[in-house]
């Protein structure tokens, strides 16, 4: 779908003359995103300054991230805080830069990482003013900003629990302030003990494949086992079996191509309507074909049968099949709600109860349902679609610390407005006004979701469960 302002803020000479010219026309920054695989060093010669902490365990796993994916960190800190990125930057070649306050002006970094997990009283605040203040203008378009913390339910003092949840708050309006340049800024808490499993999320987040998604706190945790054999960062699901229900288009079409570029055997589970395009999109991929309505009697036990007979079993499933009915509750049909709530809702629960229940989902799994931002925020005409998705939010919350001893992390993704063939058909004006509504003042693609699926699907990201991660360019309302 075309998007007439972010086509001419690709033109330089376009977006002077709207300047000059004082339009009050939102310039959306055409956002740089990925392609292809996940790469082995995503970060290659990119400049990250770091604000360090030399007794924290968090800056020492930051130190090891930032080498390992090729990163050039430039550290603000004392010298035993910069003497931890020493040992990583020795074996890969990426040797810290020490700074101080007074050089991160001269600087233009592609992405800054502050910790915080020492802060505990609000004097300590000050510190984010006087790290991000002098050098945040400076940072490239598209940039990454991130603030990582511990979470606030950790700390025993009531002051450190309020600073550190003090520092969310800061992201989200951090966010706002950079979106108009395309970057983005996020806010990562890490449990205590989760250290090791925050260079998944990292590399994501300062990544560009994370170009849709700002303003958002996702929590760390160690509440799944370790994976005892650590897979390589690209071509990480090889040997995997994928499950997308309503792949035949949209999101559901991209998710599958990605996940099929980490290597995934993936299965397209359509309607038997949609078999063009479904068997189209599994020819493309080297995917399998299966055809089934899934509020059919029989859906749940064929979805089974042909995962544990066919494929040996699954390890990721993304519950992507969904439907809207809009009408304002006094208007609504009973069956626009019911049919609403049994794609959106109880079709996820019984698909995934039965593939618990008979061992089809592998250990270590990945299960990934998608919610929506009008499922948090609520949305005129959509009572219905809103109760479905908000389910879902609760189904991964409480599901999450019950799989948890299998290693199995369940998550959900909120998209937010992406361009696909039902914002297609908006009116122009509600189309055009919801597309700036967000700090990136643009819609999403389909492929901006199937990256933070597959994100999510990744075995790097064993210390991600229970979480909802919103892609929505930072939503203004309701995110």
């Amino acid at each position: 779908m075309q998007d007439i302002l972010l086509d001419i803020s690709r033109n330089p000479q376009a977006r002077k003359w709207v300047k000059m010219l004082g339009l009050p026309i939102p310039m959306p920054q055409d956002l740089r995103r990925g392609k292809g695989a996940w790469e082995e060093r995503p970060l290659f010669d990119q400049d990250v300054v770091v604000y360090a902490s030399s007794g924290s365990a968090i800056t020492q796993a930051v130190a090891e991230t930032l080498a390992e994916a090729g990163a050039q960190p430039h550290v603000v800190g004392d010298d035993k805080a910069v003497s931890l990125f020493q040992g990583p930057g020795e074996a890969f070649g990426r040797l810290p830069q020490a700074v101080t306050l007074e050089d991160l002006p001269s600087i233009q970094p592609h992405a800054l990482v502050f910790d915080a997990s020492g802060l505990s009283t609000p004097q300590d605040l000050h510190q984010l003013y006087a790290f991000f203040h002098p050098i945040v203008r400076g940072v490239k378009r598209c940039g990454r900003l991130i603030v990582l913390g511990r979470p606030p339910a950790e700390q025993t003092r009531v002051g450190a629990a309020s600073v550190q949840s003090a520092l969310e708050g800061f992201v989200r309006s951090l966010a706002k302030e950079v979106g108009r340049r395309g970057a983005t800024a996020q806010m990562l808490y890490v449990a205590d003990g989760a250290e090791d499993r925050l260079a998944g999320p990292l590399r994501f987040f300062l990544s560009a494949r994370s170009a849709y998604v700002t303003g958002q706190p996702i929590t760390v945790s160690a509440s799944t086992p370790a994976v005892e054999n650590e897979s390589p960062w690209n071509y990480s699901l090889e040997g995997k079996v994928a499950l997308v229900t309503g792949a035949a288009r949209g999101i559901g079409a991209a998710t599958a191509q990605r996940l099929a570029e980490e290597g995934a055997r993936v299965v397209c589970l359509d309607r038997p309507d949609d078999d063009g395009p479904t068997s189209k999109l599994a020819r493309e991929i080297g995917g399998q074909v299966l055809l089934a309505d899934v509020t059919a009697p029989d859906a749940v036990e064929t979805i089974q049968s042909f995962l544990k007979e066919e494929m040996g079993g699954v390890d990721v499933v993304v519950h992507n099949a969904g439907i809207t009915r809009d009408k304002t509750l006094a208007r609504m049909k009973p069956e626009q709600w019911d049919l609403t709530v049994q794609v959106n809702l109880d079709a996820v629960l019984r698909i995934t109860e039965s593939l618990l229940e008979t061992d089809t989902f592998r250990t270590n799994g990945r299960l990934i349902c998608l919610s929506s931002v009008s499922g948090i925020a609520g949305n005129m005409g959509q009572t219905n679609y809103a109760a479905a998705k908000s389910g879902v939010v609760g189904l991964v919350r409480s599901l999450s610390s019950v799989v948890a001893e299998k290693g199995i992390t369940v998550n959900a993704i909120a998209p937010g407005f992406i361009e696909t063939r039902m914002t297609a058909a908006m009116p122009t004006v509600i189309r055009e006004v919801a597309r700036r509504m967000n700090n990136l003042s643009q819609g999403g693609r389909p492929v901006d979701v199937a990256e933070a699926i597959t994100f999510l699907a990744l075995p790097h990201t064993h210390g991600v469960t229970g979480q909802v991660l919103r892609v929505c360019g930072g939503a203004l309302i309701g995110a």
